[in-house]
């Protein structure tokens, strides 16, 4: 590091590395994390318990926050690379390497904790979640898009925690939330991948299933999109335990799953940049709404 870059570092106020530390969390889409987290637990809980919901929120926050912060760690050199993460902390100077790793190392500690005193099930799963995406998931980006499978394992963890801490119990319900969002991943991921591919490639990540934007990677959107729609209806036929869903809120999640099939099929027809931002953009309003109409559906079926 040159001298005028450490002095920057150095002459930057308390606030300013807060800042940067909040940066390093994703905090937008950390927030979504923590949004599936509740909305499971909500799902499972019997007894609705203010304490566990704020261990929960906070607990699972800071564990993904410190994913966050690992990963950038440790593609630092390659996010200073790319148009759409070179203003991030660690490119920018803003926070020194060291000082990322002190922060995430905090929070991971911090937020296995809380979530271990919700109980012992959930640390695991929260554990599970922080060690894949670091320590698997973002070695193997630079490998190709097996990594988009791997990354999808702990992307799907979320719903499936906040069961589990409400019920400190893995059966079928959590395993169907899982699945869910585990499918939800892929099309939300490569219609991602889709857009910043020419900006992935300065980086030298190629995450698109065939490596570029062709009908091969076309045909896995389509796929994993599909199988998504009758997955979220499953609770309809009584498949899955406790989680059950009213024929009005299966219609609403059918119609749901069948737009997110029209934004892929008209990905499939233009191969335009644009329509991937559509189908992008819908993905991010698909899984909230979703689980919000799973819980709706709950409390006043």
């Amino acid at each position: 590091m040159s001298h005028s870059k450490e002095v920057h570092i150095n002459a930057l106020s308390l606030v300013q590395k807060l800042k940067a530390v909040a940066e390093l969390t994703k905090a937008r889409l950390n927030l979504s994390v923590v949004y599936s987290a509740l909305a499971g637990y909500f799902l499972g809980a019997q007894e609705i318990s203010g304490l566990v919901i704020l261990m929960l929120a906070v607990g699972g926050y800071l564990v993904v926050g410190a994913a966050n912060g690992f990963n950038q760690i440790i593609e630092k050199d390659r996010d200073a690379l790319m148009n759409r993460t070179a203003s991030r902390p660690l490119p920018e100077g803003r926070l020194s390497v060291m000082e990322a790793l002190v922060a995430s190392t905090v929070m991971a500690l911090l937020g296995l904790f809380l979530l271990f005193l919700i109980n012992p099930l959930t640390v695991i799963f929260g554990a599970f979640a922080l060690f894949v995406y670091v320590l698997i998931y973002t070695p193997l980006k630079a490998k190709g898009s097996i990594a988009v499978f791997v990354g999808a394992l702990p992307g799907a963890i979320p719903a499936l925690l906040g069961w589990v801490a409400a019920t400190n119990d893995f059966d079928i319900e959590p395993g169907t939330l899982f699945a869910i969002q585990f499918l939800w991943q892929f099309s939300h991921f490569w219609a991602i991948a889709w857009i910043a591919d020419d900006d992935y490639k300065k980086a030298g990540y190629s995450l698109l299933p065939s490596g570029k934007r062709d009908s091969k990677s076309i045909a896995q959107i389509l796929i994993y999109t599909l199988f998504l729609v009758p997955v979220s209806i499953l609770p309809y036929f009584g498949i899955t335990g406790t989680l059950t869903l009213s024929a009005t809120a299966m219609a609403l999640i059918t119609i749901l799953g069948l737009i997110f099939l029209y934004f892929a099929f008209k990905l499939a027809v233009s191969f335009k940049v644009p329509d991937a931002r559509k189908l992008m953009l819908y993905s991010v309003v698909y899984l909230p709404v979703v689980q919000l109409i799973y819980v709706v559906d709950k409390f006043i079926g």
